[in-house]
């Protein structure tokens, strides 16, 4: 059955990658992006008929409500949310991208169900290995990297896993291990956790690339029911 499904972050890395697969599947997508140009240069809608852009910033809401509909009264079946802190300097340019962002998301789901809209799509968002309540998720060589340079989009990216846990909407977080550029061959492995019970299996590794990581949510969350990982931490590594 071909699904509809929301993208904010499409435009480049997991987000990209995930799309192109899910396109690919023959479900149609609607993506939110600040710049639409960045996103055609990779998907031109004219050989993409299933793909409808929305020009706006993942921080408004009502941007963002543009790409949650299904039709007239239905939400879309999935939400896919990758965006990230960008460096920008030493520093990064926005260092509460992800909980903002996942604020106007859920924001937006409630003025549509205002509005008599009915659904209850999954969120699936992209968060990073190292940020665990229950144990250490990387391997110990990488904790200093992580807590040196790491630290602040990490505050982030938990930040918006607790509030995706609180919203009462049905959510998988993906943790990816440090991203490197080129895809591998490599076995992608999989632990899971849940947010209160804790560990349920371990997969503890040094790094994962975008594409794979985008080709594993299409696999396992889009093209496939992911049930295994409903309301879940899934944490993905070679």
């Amino acid at each position: 059955m071909s699904k509809t499904v929301a993208f904010l972050g499409a435009s480049s890395g997991v987000g990209l990658a995930t799309l192109r697969a899910t396109l690919a599947a023959g479900h149609r997508a609607n993506a939110l992006c600040r710049t639409p140009a960045n996103l055609t240069a990779h998907l031109p809608l004219d050989a993409h008929p299933n793909l409808r852009i929305v020009a706006g910033n993942a921080h408004d809401a009502a941007a963002v409500a543009q790409i949650l509909r299904k039709d007239a009264t239905h939400l879309v079946d999935t939400i896919i949310f990758t965006i990230g802190a960008r460096m920008k300097g030493l520093s990064f340019e926005d260092p509460h991208v992800c909980e903002n962002g996942i604020k106007a998301l859920l924001d937006a789901l409630t003025r549509l169900r205002a509005d008599g809209l009915d659904g209850r799509p999954r969120i699936v968002v992209c968060s990073t290995t190292g940020i665990s309540r229950h144990g250490r998720d990387v391997p110990l060589l990488m904790v200093p990297l992580y807590r040196l340079t790491l630290a602040v989009p990490h505050v982030d990216k938990r930040a918006m896993e607790v509030l995706l846990e609180s919203s009462g909407e049905d959510f998988t977080v993906v943790r990816c291990s440090l991203f490197v550029g080129a895809a591998s061959d490599a076995t992608i492995r999989v632990g899971v956790e849940d947010p209160v019970a804790g560990t349920e299996s371990t997969a503890i590794g040094y790094t994962i690339s975008r594409d794979d990581a985008g080709r594993w949510f299409a696999e396992n969350l889009v093209k496939q029911d992911g049930a295994k990982f409903l309301n879940k931490i899934a944490t993905i590594t070679y």
